[in-house]
């Protein structure tokens, strides 16, 4: 080729070149976000628990004897003095009216005793021997009185009665082992959560150091959600803190009653119940959506910066609040926390930040653990 016809390729290529049209930058991607605010977070923890009565009464006999009637319907509310069995009452009654015998015999000895002494007729001995003789003849009339009378067993509290354990005919015996049947007072009724212990401790230091608002554990409002999901109509009140914790699972019991006028919470009935145990007035809170965890687990977000930059920040998380984490450390009011576009973007990158659909609550919100 000659030299005239590779300047003029050279020419041509350096043409070619100097008309492309140059290569343009993309921009930053975009984002949404809210403004984080202060809020007032009510603490309410979410428990496991089980019903239990507010009184058990084990019904046993306290002296021996054939059943005669059992005077109740199984499964029947009773009320306190209600006649639950009649035992054979004719030994007992038997054995009563020999010591009334006695005992009036004792008495009228006495009495005249008494009479001679004054006289100086008898010795004074002898007045001591018929007054303990009276004496004798009384404690054992009361003794009989008493095992007549316990020949008609009762209900010593009001509840609802179980099972009968003997039918009529069946021989019982004093404090027997086996119990006739079973009273329970279901009205009101107790529900036993428990709470773990780190939990309980978290909160009363938030307590002490003033960043959370307690009632005292007296006033707390508990409500109870059901094992078919249903939530219980009405209002139960924390009765106390247990005093120790169970080395088995190092969770603290919570006592609450709960009104059950219509008798729906039966003994060991599996419940949820949801404490009210303070509130947070600064709290922050972040959506579940916009908190991931790094490879060691702990929570982080994205915040926007002054430059438009996303920063990563590693959060302190506490209670879940419906859609929403409770925010401990690293998030304060007025941060920029992105919220949409999460998946297009990495910490330090430029980011184009618009305001996203949603804003955070500035309603009191309601925690549940």
């Amino acid at each position: 080729m000659s030299r005239i016809a590779l300047l003029a390729l050279a020419c041509g290529l350096a043409l070619t070149a100097c008309g492309k049209p140059p290569q343009m930058q993309m921009p930053p991607p975009g984002v949404g976000y809210i403004t984080i605010q202060e809020q007032a977070v009510n603490l309410i923890t979410e428990l496991p628990g089980r019903t239990s009565p507010f009184a058990v009464s084990e019904i046993r006999p306290q002296i021996n004897g054939i059943v005669l009637k059992r005077l109740f319907v199984e499964g029947s509310n009773v009320k306190i003095g209600q006649a639950l069995y009649q035992i054979d009452p004719a030994p007992y009654k038997a054995a009563y009216d020999n010591t009334l015998a006695t005992l009036g015999t004792a008495k009228a000895k006495w009495e005249r005793y008494q009479q001679l002494l004054t006289q100086a007729a008898i010795a004074p001995q002898d007045a001591d021997d018929a007054k303990a003789a009276w004496l004798l003849a009384k404690a054992n009339a009361d003794s009989a009185r008493i095992n007549l009378n316990w020949t008609k067993i009762i209900s010593p509290i009001s509840g609802r009665i179980g099972a009968s354990t003997v039918t009529e005919g069946a021989l019982v015996a004093a404090q027997q082992a086996t119990a006739l049947t079973t009273v329970s007072t279901l009205d009101p009724i107790y529900v036993d959560v428990d709470q773990s212990s780190a939990e309980l401790l978290a909160l009363r230091r938030a307590v002490a150091s003033g960043n959370v608002n307690s009632g005292g554990p007296l006033t707390a409002e508990v409500s109870l959600k059901l094992d078919d999901g249903s939530i219980y109509p009405l209002k139960g009140k924390l009765q106390f803190t247990d005093v120790t914790v169970d080395p088995a699972t190092g969770a603290v019991r919570l006592r609450a009653i709960f009104p059950n006028p219509d008798g729906v919470l039966l003994p060991g009935l599996y419940v949820r119940g949801t404490v009210t145990q303070g509130v947070d007035p600064h709290g922050i809170l972040a959506p579940q959506g916009a908190v991931a965890h790094d490879q060691k687990g702990n929570p982080t977000a994205l915040v926007v910066d002054d430059k438009n930059i996303a920063r990563l920040r590693l959060l302190k998380t506490g209670r879940a609040i419906g859609n929403d984490w409770q925010v401990l450390d690293g998030l304060k009011a007025g941060d920029k926390l992105i919220t949409e576009g999460l998946a297009k973007i990495q910490p330090d990158m430029p980011v184009s930040p618009q305001p996203a659909g949603q804003t955070a609550s500035q309603a009191p919100q309601q925690a549940a653990h």
